[in-house]
């Protein structure tokens, strides 16, 4: 099939997937947070939010579309505003509400799974260094003259779902296991809940100084 990339090319993509797969991110935080405070289901739905918009971001590629982005420097600072001030409004929740990690929690309202999904698909979607990302990693496996460069581009994309769940997907269990540890020591929830914050600031810094050159 003209659009699958050869063998040696899909083995270099894995090996590059799986190492990105490994690196924290806001979607990572997400996850493992919401496997803390809610359980494994929860953390499941964000996690498959962000694969959607994997494959958002990968079709965007294959147009050509996030190219255009990208090039607008209006265009790119709304994407990194609304990012940025999403993961803030995560990290206000953390620390106003404890969102995250109270043992109160479990017994309260708790979010649909529908609603951890388009949450993990709002943080993939508003995070400009995924879009600079793909724009630059997977065009370096798709020669530009190759008359199936889009389809390839398009496979490569959807192949980076299956190749990163052997990594998130046990975080997400390991999160769910011990959160039952966390429910025992109210103290070091609020210390989760800090740290969570931290991270989802620190991830906000980074996106609003993300250059789209």
């Amino acid at each position: 099939m003209s659009f699958i990339p050869d063998w040696p090319i899909i083995l270099q993509f894995a090996i590059a997937t799986f190492i990105i797969a490994i690196t924290p991110g806001p979607d990572m935080t997400l996850f493992v947070g919401r496997a803390l405070s809610e359980g494994r289901a929860a953390g499941f739905a964000c996690m498959f939010g962000a694969m959607s918009g994997i494959i958002i971001h990968t079709t965007l590629v294959a147009l050509g579309l996030s190219a255009l982005i990208v090039a607008s420097p209006e265009a790119f600072l709304v994407l990194k505003i609304g990012g940025a001030g999403y993961l803030v409004w995560l990290a206000y929740q953390a620390i106003r509400h404890g969102s995250a990690f109270s043992p109160e929690k479990k017994s309260g309202q708790q979010r649909s799974l529908f609603q951890n999904w388009a949450m993990g698909l709002g943080i993939n979607l508003l995070n400009p260094k995924i879009i600079l990302f793909f724009m630059t990693f997977l065009p370096q496996f798709v020669s530009a003259s190759d008359p199936h460069a889009p389809g390839k581009l398009f496979f490569l994309g959807l192949l980076f779902i299956p190749l990163s769940l052997p990594v998130t997907a046990p975080m997400v269990i390991a999160a769910d296991r011990f959160a039952g540890l966390l429910r025992k020591s109210p103290r070091v929830t609020r210390v989760v809940d800090y740290l969570f914050a931290g991270v989802f600031s620190a991830f906000a810094l980074k996106i609003l100084t993300a250059q789209a050159k």
